[in-house]
């Protein structure tokens, strides 16, 4: 029981822990989306990489933010019965939808992966004027739900032990 109790707070704190990081990128975005404004309307002198850089960062914002909010309930959800539930039955109705949401991010990690390599192995880039590499951002998208996965199972565990009436705080 304490080696899932461990894995559980491990995998958790990573999650936090990219939470964090790829909150820093929404501070870049603001800046270069600023700067664009600042050059494009006071200067007459609009970039071409501004708002595409500010699209590319994004992705890693969006995707790296899930899995923690996925531990926090931070996800737009209907919660009209499980609000209603006692702890142990909303445990063991988490314990049906959890899974559901790791084999989606399953679904997602194999049909990304090759997409994420092809990307990597022809150097793709995103055919702009300003033609930066893509193939990075493409990364994020198996990592990011490798992470989902993960952390989507460490809530099925967290749900399993409030399902017998045990609470764990992580």
């Amino acid at each position: 029981m304490l080696v899932l109790i461990n894995y559980c707070r491990f995998i958790t704190a990573v999650s936090r822990w990219m939470a964090c990081v790829a909150s820093v990128l929404v501070f870049i975005m603001v800046a270069v989306i600023g700067y664009e404004v600042v050059v494009r309307y006071f200067f007459d002198a609009p970039t071409i990489w501004a708002m595409e850089l500010a699209v590319l960062l994004f992705g890693p914002y969006f995707m790296f933010a899930g899995p923690h909010l996925l531990h926090t309930a931070g996800h737009v959800n209907v919660d009209i019965l499980h609000s209603k539930l006692s702890p142990r039955m909303a445990g063991t109705v988490d314990c049906v939808t959890y899974p559901l949401i790791a084999i989606v991010s399953v679904i997602f990690i194999y049909q990304s992966v090759p997409i994420a390599i092809n990307a990597y192995n022809s150097g793709e880039t995103s055919f702009t004027a300003w033609n930066p590499a893509v193939w990075p951002i493409k990364m994020v998208i198996p990592a990011a739900f490798l992470l989902l996965l993960l952390q989507a199972l460490a809530e099925t565990i967290l749900a399993g032990f409030r399902a017998l009436g045990r609470d764990v705080k992580l």
